[in-house]
């Protein structure tokens, strides 16, 4: 029998079944010690081919393993949370939660506690006890035995013990992985060694390789035209990158002109121009990036004097303030923006007497954790008019016509509070029959404005874009925006 249009690994592979004779099974070891491969790809490459040719059959084997995952790696090196808080406590004379608080930190104390209380170690009067000591050990001790014996196959461990650790977060995860082994056919086995020979066959024909006849006497890999071809991958934006140009494009459409700036502001510009008070909880270190390099940013004591009268009792506004002491030095404090308006109202400090339409997509920094819905670093998306003769209806009726370009021709308003806005609203759009909640809006305050020069009423909006998007892309979950995961982007449709 002749050589069907083999490869050279293909040939090399089947050369080497023949000689050890046809009833031998090879594991993929074996084949790459026998053929000197080092990467398992050829070896499988080579065996998938042969397959396609019945030259070679193969058999598969799904193996589940579970090995340990971050925490589960820190369980078997440091010990569990519960072995650690169980240990502690033996070593005792009273132990009671009170010093155990502070032996170990907040975030170990509690799940900590609660995972004793399951094991039957219980918690009176502010000190711990259990009825069977040696039991809570001798659990203890199962469950790092049970560790400490990973990975191993999913079948052989104790169902219990691997339903407990898959439910609690990062200790252990299954993988599969498949085992192949080959065994040659009779029709491999009846190709003559002869015919697999490996030769230097030419895959591309280049301009080189006609400028002498050496093409005539080469070897050509042949391709069946036949077949039918992979789906082509091409390059394609990223959903969060289609829908800023959407955006920006609506935002074009509408007259208004993009705002670049830095990430990098002061407290003052961050939130006293916003009138927002010194003592608001969004200051605090728990939720906004302070720097520490620099320490400070100086700002124009005349600005500060302005900002130091608005918030302490109204300045020339009218307004009462907030009272209490403003500080300069809050004000100095260097911070990463918390929200674009920081850049749009120096804008406007700037041009005071400037009728204008700016917008800025970009990104903004909060202390959050990490969960389905929030992230430390987003985007925000927001517009501004300035214009003699502004007002509400304007801002609600340039609302509606950004949404309804955007897609979403149903848009309501809210009354709302914002401590920069007056009035102030929510905006609503209706998405498969509800309403959602997507920014605010409103019309600058005069303590906003009057220290700055600006006259004319300032209408403004904002909302965030990973929440846009993912209502845009059916989302739950807004950290598959940021997930490297190709199938799934090859997946989403073209914003």
């Amino acid at each position: 029998m002749d050589a069907p249009n083999l490869l050279n690994p293909e040939r090399r592979m089947l050369l080497a079944m023949q000689r050890a004779g046809a009833s031998t099974v090879w594991s993929l070891g074996e084949v790459l010690a026998a053929c000197e491969w080092t990467d398992q790809a050829v070896a499988v490459g080579a065996g998938h081919g042969l397959q396609n040719h019945d030259l070679v059959a193969v058999e598969e084997t799904v193996l589940r393993e579970v090995h340990l995952d971050v925490e589960g790696e820190r369980a078997v090196a440091q010990g569990l949370l519960e072995h650690r808080l169980w240990t502690w406590i033996l070593q005792q004379d009273s132990p009671s939660m009170q010093a155990l608080q502070q032996a170990f930190e907040r975030h170990e104390a509690g799940p900590g506690v609660g995972l004793l209380k399951q094991l039957g170690v219980a918690l009176e009067g502010g000190v711990f006890s259990a009825t069977d000591a040696d039991a809570v050990t001798a659990s203890i001790a199962e469950r790092m035995a049970f560790l400490n014996s990973l990975p191993a196959s999913l079948e052989a461990l104790d169902e219990a013990m691997v339903a407990h650790f898959r439910s609690r977060k990062h200790l252990v995860q299954t993988l599969e992985r498949t085992e192949r082994s080959w065994s040659i056919t009779p029709a491999g086995a009846s190709i003559p060694a002869d015919r697999l020979v490996e030769q230097h066959v030419i895959a591309d024909i280049t301009p080189e390789l006609l400028q002498t006849d050496a093409w005539k006497e080469a070897a050509y890999r042949r391709f069946d035209v036949t077949l039918e071809a992979a789906t082509p991958r091409t390059g394609r934006s990223h959903p969060m990158q289609a829908l800023i140009e959407r955006i920006r494009t609506v935002f074009l459409e509408m007259g208004f002109s993009e705002l670049v700036d830095d990430y990098v502001q002061t407290a003052g510009w961050n939130m006293d121009a916003l009138f927002i008070p010194q003592d608001h909880p969004a200051r605090e270190m728990q939720d906004t990036f302070y720097l520490d390099e620099p320490a400070v940013l100086p700002l124009e004591p005349s600005l500060m004097e302005t900002w130091k009268a608005i918030h302490e009792h109204g300045g020339d506004t009218g307004s009462r303030g907030w009272g209490g002491t403003y500080s300069t030095d809050v004000s100095q404090r260097p911070l990463l923006r918390t929200h674009t308006t920081v850049n749009t109202v120096q804008y406007l400090a700037r041009h005071p007497n400037e009728a204008c339409r700016v917008f800025s997509v970009d990104r903004v920094f909060r202390k959050e954790a990490i969960d389905r819905t929030h992230l430390p670093e987003f985007h925000q998306i927001e517009g501004i008019i300035v214009e003699e003769g502004a007002n509400l209806q304007m801002l609600v009726t340039t609302l509606k016509t950004f949404y309804a370009k955007m897609g979403y021709p149903e848009v309501r308003v809210r009354p709302a509070y914002f401590p920069y806005t007056e009035p102030s609203l929510e905006i609503e759009v209706k998405w498969r029959g509800k309403w959602l909640e997507l920014g605010g809006a409103g019309i600058f305050r005069p303590e906003v404005t009057e220290p700055l020069g600006i006259t004319s009423p300032v209408l403004a909006w904002g909302m965030g874009l990973e929440r846009l998007a993912m209502l845009v892309l059916g989302l739950d979950d807004i950290r598959q925006l940021y997930v490297s995961d190709l199938e799934w982007l090859r997946n989403q449709p073209i914003l």
